[in-house]
């Protein structure tokens, strides 16, 4: 998705995604980070910030799991924090009804400083990081939920393998800095590594705050195969995913037993 400031004209995009996905079979569908708002100012998060179960953007998202029937993992969203100025970065999903089945509130912030690119970006600035890794049971396996900068930190990764993650998602919002070199690099090493799926949605083109963000959204195996991907457009990206795939490779490759720290 390109998403920008204009929250219902995102959420009208999404649901026209999703009922494509719908329509070529999909039960699960990821949207990318900031799916319903890319705002001009990271502070505008505030004015938009949900109370968990309460809320336009979390009411499309459960209006949408149902209409579409399909099971939603809804990129990020802004809701409330005990800091009424700051917000958490959340990934809401919900089952093909409509009923919200897990939370997960973004723990890793992405504060960086790129001065030769003259460059920088500070989400402490406009959110607070969550404290709590989050998986959940869905029709195509036991998902681990992670946002964009998370990639980046494998022990989070390591941490849902070990509550019995099979697939990982990772909406996201990548630079066009960091994008080429490291996205495809990142997003295959945490499949192979964990033996895992890797289903990764992504923000492309230029948005209101001026940011540019890389695009390709993509799917990956457990042996680190792209199964399918898009590079830019509002689109969406569709593969096959075989939880018996990943209980097999991890049988016969069990580089996950095999660990001593």
């Amino acid at each position: 998705m390109n998403s920008g400031a204009d929250v219902p004209a995102n959420l009208e995009l999404a649901d026209r995604l999703l009922g494509e996905a719908a329509a070529d079979g999909c039960k699960l569908a990821v949207l990318p980070e900031n799916f319903a708002l890319m705002p001009e100012r990271g502070r505008d998060k505030s004015m938009h910030a949900e109370v968990p179960g309460k809320g336009p953007i979390q009411s499309f998202l459960s209006d949408a799991g149902d209409r579409h029937g399909l099971w939603i993992v809804g990129g990020s969203i802004p809701l409330t924090s005990p800091d009424e100025n700051r917000v958490y970065g959340a990934c809401v999903v919900v089952d093909d009804g409509g009923d919200t089945k897990a939370i997960y509130r973004k723990i890793h912030l992405f504060d960086v400083d790129l001065p030769e690119r003259e460059e920088t970006y500070c989400e402490s600035n406009s959110m607070i990081a969550g404290d709590d890794a989050v998986a959940t049971d869905t029709p195509i396996g036991r998902i681990g939920l992670t946002i964009c900068y998370d990639l980046r930190f494998p022990e989070l990764f390591r941490a849902l393998v070990d509550d019995g993650t099979e697939v990982f998602t990772v909406p996201a919002a990548f630079t066009t800095v960091t994008g080429p070199v490291h996205w495809h690099v990142l997003l295959r090493t945490r499949a192979i590594e964990n033996l895992a799926y890797v289903i990764a949605p992504a923000q492309y083109g230029e948005h209101p705050d001026g940011r540019s963000t890389f695009g390709h959204s993509l799917v990956v195996d457990p042996w680190g195969r792209i199964l399918a991907e898009r590079a830019e457009g509002n689109c969406h990206v569709a593969a096959e995913i075989d939880p018996d795939m990943t209980r097999k490779l991890r049988s016969e490759f069990p580089v996950l037993a095999n660990r001593r720290l």
